[in-house]
């Protein structure tokens, strides 16, 4: 029974009972036992109705309740509408192993690479780092002569996962994993191009603090040229992913990494990678400014060189570095950015570690940090809403002690860049890159390379 309802049948009982009273004249006053029964059996009922309208009114203060702490709560993120006669994909969470109210967000891109290289001192090996984008110390010199090749690729592709929370207490937690298609060759270029998995980042984070592998401290993200080549000015960038403890706070950031020592052995010949053998992490310190006319970067490293070239037979050396980097907006549509370092016992930190070494060992396989400095600039213009172009240098160059080295190894690389990217759509790049690089070894020699780059790369 509605309360409506309720409402209308109290009135009629009540004019029933004055009708039957006044159907009998001068008994209006004289109960017969009938009447007192009649009367009786009203009043029953209108006590019925009266629990039922103080039932109605309660039911209602309790869905007015219902609604209040409802519209308290935050609102429910939108959920896009579900074509007619389609079932949803998910009724529940994706994450119902993670903390209540947890962020979980995926993305990443697919990249297709292709370019076509002229190398004047014969080809760079297939199947190596320097077929799959610009890689200065991999410009042959001495070779057999100019050789000009294809390659494509799509190495680069990429995937990524999420995951942020904020507590009760107003503690943030956080987690990203990361990966690429980079790792070894699991396929051939004649059939099948298959590629493994390449893991990227991995790290937690938990209010200011971040354990785990990401960019290095030492590198300044937010200063990279706008490349169509993977790095672009690899020849004097700082570029190195690693595990690591890091605190931020303002400004500041301070970073204990995992320590790592390469080492040119005596006389020349290959790189030889010394181990995590040292006892004591690298220790890195930035501090950023920002403002409206961009920011300006300086962080400092101090590293301990370990190798042992014999069985229980420790070396070590102290390696340090500065590096100074920033963007400066010149107007609304051009920026220019730059970085420059320099230090002895950085070559692991510069150019993915493919130009130089840490260290060089005497004939007694003693070390000495190897000094040099390395550093790029680079011009950015923004021409419309869809087009945009880059102009960049980047160079790097070593002191190395050709009577420990032989003069085979490295003494400077430098490489001119100029590229146009074009978003014909939200998300979806299309670049071409022109390249100029060159190697130039202690010994004087040197190599060239030239090749046209393009990208296309969909983000997601």
């Amino acid at each position: 029974m509605t309360r409506n309802s309720i409402r209308t049948a109290r009135p009629r009982l009540l004019a029933a009972a004055m009708v039957a009273a006044l159907a009998t004249p001068g008994l209006a006053f004289a109960q017969t036992a009938k009447e007192r029964e009649l009367e009786a059996r009203i009043a029953q009922l209108e006590a019925q109705v009266q629990a039922l309208l103080t039932q109605q009114q309660r039911t209602e203060a309790d869905v007015q309740e219902v609604r209040t702490a409802q519209a308290a709560q935050p609102a429910a993120p939108a959920v896009a509408a579900t074509p007619a006669g389609a079932r949803p994909i998910q009724s529940t969470t994706i994450t119902p192993q993670a903390n209540p109210g947890t962020v979980f967000t995926v993305g990443g891109m697919v990249r297709m690479d292709a370019f076509a290289t002229k190398t004047t001192d014969g080809d760079i090996a297939k199947g190596t780092p320097g077929r799959d984008f610009y890689v200065p110390g991999a410009i042959p010199v001495g070779g057999e002569g100019p050789d000009t090749y294809m390659d494509a690729h799509l190495k680069f592709s990429r995937l990524w996962f999420d995951a942020s929370t904020t507590l009760d207490s107003g503690d943030k937690l956080g987690a990203r994993f990361e990966m690429d298609f980079f790792g070894g060759s699991l396929g051939n270029t004649a059939a099948t191009n298959t590629y493994g998995a390449t893991l990227r980042h991995a790290y937690v984070t938990w209010n200011n603090w971040l354990a785990g592998q990401t960019w290095s401290n030492f590198m300044d993200t937010a200063a990279l040229i706008d490349a169509v080549d993977f790095v672009g000015p690899t020849d004097g960038v700082v570029f190195v992913r690693q595990p690591q403890l890091r605190y931020s706070n303002g400004p500041w950031t301070v970073s204990l990494e995992s320590p790592e020592t390469t080492v040119q052995p005596f006389g020349g010949g290959a790189r030889v990678i010394a181990g995590d053998n040292s006892a004591i992490p690298d220790v890195i310190v930035r501090h950023t400014t920002k403002g409206d006319w961009g920011h300006f970067s300086v962080a400092g490293l101090a590293r301990q060189l370990k190798y042992e070239p014999v069985t229980g037979a420790d070396t070590t050396d102290t390696g340090y570095g500065l590096t100074v980097s920033g963007l400066v907006k010149l107007g609304d549509t051009t920026d220019l950015r730059y970085q420059l370092t320099g230090g002895d016992g950085i070559g692991r930190y510069i150019g993915l570690a493919t130009i130089n070494q840490d260290a060089i060992a005497d004939a007694n396989g003693d070390i000495d940090a190897l000094g040099g400095w390395a550093g790029y600039f680079g011009l950015r213009q923004v021409f419309s809403d869809r087009v945009r172009g880059n102009l960049y240098y980047a160079r790097s160059q070593w002191d190395n002690e050709s009577a420990w080295t032989g003069l085979d190894v490295t003494q400077k690389v430098q490489s001119l860049h100029a590229n146009l990217i074009w978003t014909p759509y939200p998300k979806l790049d299309l670049g071409v890159e022109a390249i100029w690089g060159e190697r130039t070894l202690e010994s004087g020699a040197d190599g060239e390379l030239i090749r046209l780059h393009t990208m296309a790369r969909y983000t997601f």
